[in-house]
């Protein structure tokens, strides 16, 4: 009788694998339109970037691909939703580095971004560039060093709040270049960019979509990027890494997750078509135009890269003290 019911088991397992494959199969592309949602409002590089790539998402699996903002907390909110959301891969998440690396160390947030969302691939990153006012005097990083270093207290970086991207960027070089420069959070990047113009605050790691009209009306004098490498949009300006600091990378990122139940076929069926589509030349060209490289990866690869991002963000929040306000 014992040996009779393992068959019978053995046999109902097998009959259920036979079907999960071709199930799974079947549900890609989902039977109904795909959710991308973007944590900030419409109108930035998040939004924009979504929308470029679900555009030929769509047409790529023959199904309608909805961009849907979801902004609030820094993105946390949209991080959550989705993290609490269906598992059937119909919704899917333009998750970002703040919340996913960087917010986990600075508060208590309603999910586990290593166990309620699944990485699926990287999506786009591009680096800050420090610039500083035309009256602050410096010309280059080490220049700016210098004036850091011989007016302690004196040289204060604008950022787009607490815990934001540009926040530990500069927090990142006062620990690399052995300064103290003062933080001066704002409640978004427009405000910050507001007082660099107007000369109240001297420096800012700023996206260079929004810094670089001004480089080239010369009001603004760029330092330097924080990618390792220079981006093709801005030869001329030399990476942080390269001007004394090396393996200094403080990059702005997106990427594709899901709900952390969501079954690993249709997370690899996924990764499979955002790698295409991220690889399509139209849509490189895209991005490159609005200052965004693509950066399609394989699912380990992001999960590896975004377990490096923690740690190096939760690093620099526990010694330079961040919290969150």
């Amino acid at each position: 009788m014992k040996k009779r019911t393992l068959i019978q088991a053995a046999a109902a397992a097998a009959t259920s694998l036979a079907w999960a494959g071709p199930a799974l199969a079947q549900d890609f592309p989902p039977a109904k339109p795909v959710t991308l949602v973007v944590g900030f409002a419409p109108g930035g590089a998040a939004d924009a970037a979504a929308r470029m790539i679900a555009k030929k998402l769509a047409e790529n699996i023959g199904q309608a691909v909805v961009v849907e903002n979801k902004g609030g907390a820094g993105g946390n909110i949209a991080h959550q939703q989705v993290a609490a959301g269906p598992s059937d891969g119909t919704v899917l998440l333009f998750g970002s580095v703040g919340p996913l690396t960087i917010a986990p160390h600075l508060m208590k947030l309603a999910y586990d971004p290593f166990k309620d969302l699944a990485p699926i691939s990287g999506g786009v990153y591009f680096p800050n560039v420090l610039v500083v006012h035309k009256g602050a005097g410096v010309k280059t990083l080490a220049e700016f060093v210098q004036l850091s270093k011989a007016k302690p207290g004196s040289v204060d970086f604008a950022s787009t709040g607490a815990g934001s991207a540009s926040h530990l960027a500069g927090e990142l070089f006062n620990q690399r270049a052995g300064i103290d420069m003062v933080h001066v959070p704002y409640k978004g990047g427009a405000p910050a960019l507001q007082d660099l113009l107007g000369e109240r605050v001297t420096s800012y790691f700023a996206a260079p979509p929004t810094a670089m009209p001004h480089v080239e009306t010369g009001k603004l004098i760029p330092l330097a990027t924080t990618g390792l490498t220079r981006p093709a949009y801005l030869p001329n300006i030399p990476t942080v890494a390269e001007s004394g600091y090396p393996g200094f990378q403080a990059l702005n990122w997106y990427a594709f997750v899901a709900s952390g139940k969501t079954p690993a076929p249709l997370l690899d069926r996924w990764n499979q078509e955002i790698v295409k589509t991220l690889n399509d030349p139209g849509v490189k060209e895209a991005l490159n135009k609005h200052g965004l490289s693509p950066h399609p990866t394989t699912r380990k690869e992001f999960a590896d890269f975004m377990k490096k991002e923690y740690n190096q963000w939760g690093a620099i929040v526990k010694e330079r003290k961040i919290t969150a306000q």
